[in-house]
């Protein structure tokens, strides 16, 4: 049993997230296995079947990174991490702090806690491969009604803010991210702009 204990912690690297899956290739009894490696505390459990092995700092164990959480936890690498937090580096009045991450992405749908945190994952049809301010203002006015803030003022500084920005990539990111009202609102912020 720990011969082929230490044969599966041979295969674990520091800070990386695991299925329980994953490690069928290395262990003929996952689950005894599992349940050692968690009492040693090799792994964490993050999640039903979702486990961590935890990189040592002088702090103590590291969370892991919101990348290979999320793509372990999806088993598939095409989603985007973005937070409302985000928004208030936009310049329109946004201030909260928000303990919760935006997950788009093409195959799961709903509020999870991965680890010790909060993940709100929302199916897309389409994303962009990164966040620019231009789609972060887009989300903003999609999840305008998730804020903490009032809102007829926060989309007046909106409309503002939207003016100074290029009014064809916004044009662009509205038509292909936004929502129904998202894409009607910037239709007349954009001809204001203009």
């Amino acid at each position: 049993m720990t011969a082929k204990l230490n044969e599966v912690k041979k295969h674990l690297r520091e800070g990386q997230v695991y299925r329980r899956a994953d490690l069928l290739q290395w262990s003929n009894a996952v689950d005894r296995h599992l349940k050692l490696l968690r009492e040693e505390g090799v792994l964490t459990k993050l999640s039903q079947g979702l486990y961590l092995c935890p990189k040592k700092t002088v702090f103590g164990n590291a969370p892991a990174e919101e990348e290979k959480l999320v793509k372990s936890f999806l088993k598939d690498h095409r989603f985007l991490l973005t937070s409302p937090n985000a928004y208030n580096a936009l310049g329109v009045g946004t201030t909260q702090l928000y303990n919760e991450t935006f997950v788009y992405n093409h195959k799961r749908h709903g509020r999870f806690k991965l680890g010790e945190r909060f993940f709100n994952f929302c199916i897309k049809p389409h994303f962009p491969k990164s966040v620019s301010k231009e789609f972060l203002l887009v989300d903003l006015v999609n999840n305008s009604d998730r804020l903490a803030e009032d809102v007829d003022a926060l989309f007046a500084r909106v409309v503002e803010k939207a003016a100074t920005m290029d009014v064809k990539k916004l044009s662009l990111m509205a038509r292909d991210y936004g929502n129904l009202r998202t894409r009607k609102f910037f239709d007349v912020a954009l001809r204001e702009a203009a």
